[in-house]
């Protein structure tokens, strides 16, 4: 049978296409929810939260509870928000209750279709998270739909990185928390490493429900979610940062054109040999300076300020390229961090180690249920099902969309391209329609806002410099005459409302022709440039889009660099019309989303495994939290050590002393286990060369390494009780015998793609040579 049933998914999924989650079923019961309103209405509020409450008596959801939820959170809204949820809202919480990705165009209410999913599960007995792409997204759809919440009589919190432990717990243990998956996934790594059952902070979940799903779940799962712990003091190493900074690229090193790898020229080596006294870096006595100069030329070369990092308050702070705000309490690898700091001429921050990791499959993977919403989930649907068998179900707008989406503008130049930006902006601005410009990064918007000043077109900012405003600029984006230049707008899920924040002016706006949006460059993924075309013409607002491009951008250099000659131009603008320039564009972006799903499916392929060792580690973890098992360990290993600490130590205290010290060897092998992991992957391509499996050679490694783990745990914490000094206190001083956990902890921000297969090896190459020769 569960051959059979295996054979059943298969058939379906290769014969259904992307999308296709038939909605018939749900609009079906449309009329029935639509005639429970006149007596919904008549109800008073403590009356309708009553009728909620009868919810959590009904069982199995089948097609009279979607009646009930939905017709219920529809008058729950109408009087908390004075929103009456539209026909297509309800279709897209029938969708969430019953386990599917909906697609919602920007504008059409997902917010509020999400709530009424998350209250309709909670309602059933359910704990939910609602997972969102940032924390101000988390924070704001929390306060805003808790008036809904309330009538429905559900409780409803919210996680972010302000708040303490003890209001971290609280939230939890609301029936529904919102998060962003970074603030959710540490969170799950804290517990990870907690002694005790009363420093738990999450109760086990039940329901997934993730908004901005195809950020979430797709562009956020390529790089783990890694938690560290400080160490000592770091170090950095301002030699090495000086002799880099006179470095000079195609000299000295070169770097592949994806820009996640740099490498020393034979010349370059020597250059930097003789500055450090003559030393071979490549010999056993220059291994640790070679580290350095590695770190420091990745630091130098292929990391940039404004559009990487920013200094900020004497620090570096990374910005998430894939939201464009700052990553808070985010830093790379040790070496790298202190690196970049002392590129920027910054006092070192602590060195630390990793102690846990998580990917967002793996954390998705712990709740029985998920269901998620965006605007663009078609695009990424394989993915949804191969990663988390998610299908979509593609809900229509509202109103028919009447935004104008204008051909693509091409240029020679990217310096040619952000003239003719300019002037754009410059021409419709004198129609008074209000203008949203995205940008790539932080750099690129202050290099463009600082042009249309120049050409005396005052704009508004909003980049990882100043996100804490971003609710104040967007609300005023839509009014007559704004311009606003942003980075990642993608990312933001903000609607913009024609008219600004009050409205006043949206006929005005409207009857100009809409919101006009610009984009400065093709993104990697068509996917973001849809997110940001649909700012404009929401809820069949007018509007328009245009995309500018330029043949110089990051994206064709990267990815399609092998430019066909010949292309024609004008001469004055430098302007292309001929199809191929567009041809070369729309190949550059499909070579991007391959490599991005490359990177998906190989962190996923490596972590796998690891995530399975991690799920069996946790597990005899939970027992040694919860039962005896440490001091039954520990009696067998040493029982007349174990015999003197029952005599002298009260049974609490022995209980307590033999967890702590189990449960710091457990944490510590795991740790070392993933630090071992790490270089296994750093040099797992080395064993391709021999034409060995680079995954097989890496799970040959892994798994008796990982079967070691129980034994050398009991010999480590048998050697601890045997040496540990027994006081009157503490009852074990645990800390002079080396059972020292990390004063803080932060999280790692991974870039690079350590999992490159062989094919893209080879293919850089090629690009790297392509690139070369039209230099």
């Amino acid at each position: 049978m569960a051959f059979l049933s295996r054979v059943g998914k298969t058939l379906k999924r290769m014969l259904s296409r992307p999308g296709s989650v038939d909605l018939a079923r749900y609009e079906a019961l449309l009329p029935r929810i639509s005639e429970r309103e006149p007596e919904l209405k008549e109800l008073s509020d403590a009356e309708l939260t009553e009728r909620a409450a009868a919810v959590r008596e009904a069982g199995e959801l089948d097609d009279d509870l979607l009646v009930e939820i939905c017709a219920l959170g529809r008058e729950a809204a109408r009087r908390a928000l004075g929103e009456r949820a539209f026909d297509v809202q309800l279709l897209g919480t029938m969708g969430l209750l019953t386990g599917h990705v909906v697609q919602m165009a920007t504008g059409e209410g997902k917010t509020l279709s999400g709530a009424l999913a998350a209250a309709g599960y909670a309602l059933q007995g359910k704990r939910v998270h609602v997972i969102s792409v940032n924390d101000y997204l988390a924070r704001r759809d929390a306060k805003w739909m808790r008036p809904v919440y309330d009538l429905l009589g559900v409780s409803v919190g919210w996680v972010e990185p302000a708040l303490s432990t003890e209001a971290r717990r609280e939230s939890y243990h609301r029936e529904v928390c919102y998060g962003a998956v970074s603030e959710v996934g540490f969170d799950v790594l804290r517990d990870r490493l907690v002694t005790s059952v009363a420093d738990l902070v999450q109760p086990e979940p039940d329901v997934a429900v993730v908004d901005e799903a195809d950020s979430v779940l797709v562009d956020e799962a390529r790089v783990p979610l890694v938690m560290a712990g400080s160490v000592d003091a770091g170090v950095a190493d301002e030699e090495v940062a000086k002799i880099v900074r006179r470095l000079r690229v195609g000299l000295h090193y070169e770097t592949d054109p994806d820009g996640r790898n740099a490498w020393l020229t034979t010349a370059g080596a020597s250059v930097v040999e003789k500055a450090l006294g003559g030393i071979d870096l490549y010999g056993d006595s220059g291994a640790d300076r070679l580290a350095a100069v590695n770190a420091a030329l990745h630091a130098h070369a292929l990391l940039t300020r404004d559009v990487d990092y920013l200094v900020r308050d004497g620090k570096v702070q990374l910005i998430n390229a894939s939201r464009g705000r700052v990553a808070e309490l985010q830093r790379w690898p040790d070496g790298l961090q202190a690196a970049v700091e002392a590129k920027e001429q910054l006092p070192p921050s602590d060195h630390g180690e990793i102690l846990d990791s998580i990917t967002v499959q793996a954390l998705i993977a712990r709740y029985p249920q998920v269901a998620g919403m965006t605007g663009t989930a078609v695009a990424v649907a394989e993915q949804l099902r191969e990663f988390y068998e998610l299908e979509v179900a593609v809900i229509p707008p509202n109103t028919p969309t009447v935004r104008e989406d204008l051909p693509h503008r091409v240029y020679t130049t990217p310096t040619r391209k952000l003239r003719a930006i300019v002037e754009e902006i410059r021409e419709v601005h004198e129609t008074g329609r209000p203008i949203l410009v995205g940008t790539q990064d932080v750099a690129e918007s202050e290099e463009l806002a600082e042009k249309l000043r120049k050409a005396g077109l005052s704009c508004v900012v909003l980049n990882a410099r100043n996100d804490a405003e971003e609710a104040a600029v967007i609300a005023q984006a839509g009014a007559h005459g704004a311009i606003t230049v942003s980075t990642q707008m993608a990312g933001r899920g903000t609607d913009i409302r024609l008219g600004g924040a009050d409205g006043q002016d949206a006929e005005r706006v409207a009857e100009l022709g809409g919101l006009h949006v610009i984009g400065t460059a093709r993104y990697p993924s068509s996917r973001l440039d849809d997110q940001l075309r649909g700012r404009a013409g929401r809820q069949g607002d007018p509007g328009s889009s245009v995309f500018f491009a330029s043949l110089g951008d990051e994206l064709v250099l990267a990815h399609a660099p092998d430019i066909p000659e010949g292309i024609p131009a004008d001469e004055d603008t430098g302007e292309i019309t001929d199809v191929a320039a567009h041809r070369q564009l729309n190949h550059a972006q499909r070579v991007a989303e391959g490599v991005d799903l490359e990177i998906h499916r190989n962190t996923w392929r490596y972590t796998r495994l690891i995530e399975h060792q991690r799920a069996e580690l946790l597990r005899y973890r939970d027992d040694v939290l919860r039962t005896d098992t440490a001091e039954s360990l520990l009696r067998e290993a040493e029982p007349d050590r174990y015999g003197e600490l029952e005599e002298k130590l009260e049974a609490e205290t022995l209980e307590r002393v033999c967890r702590e010290i189990v449960l710091f060897h457990l944490d510590q092998l795991w740790t070392d286990h993933l630090a071992f992991l790490t270089e296994v992957r750093e040099t797992i391509h080395l064993r391709a060369l021999a034409k060995e499996a680079p995954l097989d050679e890496f799970h040959r490694t892994a798994v008796p390494a990982f079967r070691r783990i129980r034994d050398d745990l009991r010999t480590r914490a048998a050697k601890t009780l045997l040496e540990a000094e027994i006081t009157e206190d503490d009852g074990l001083d645990l800390a002079r015998a080396g059972v020292r956990r990390p004063t803080s902890t932060w999280t790692y921000l991974v870039q690079d793609n350590p999992f490159d297969s062989d094919a893209e090896q080879a293919l850089k190459k090629v690009r790297s040579m392509l690139r070369k020769k039209r230099s």
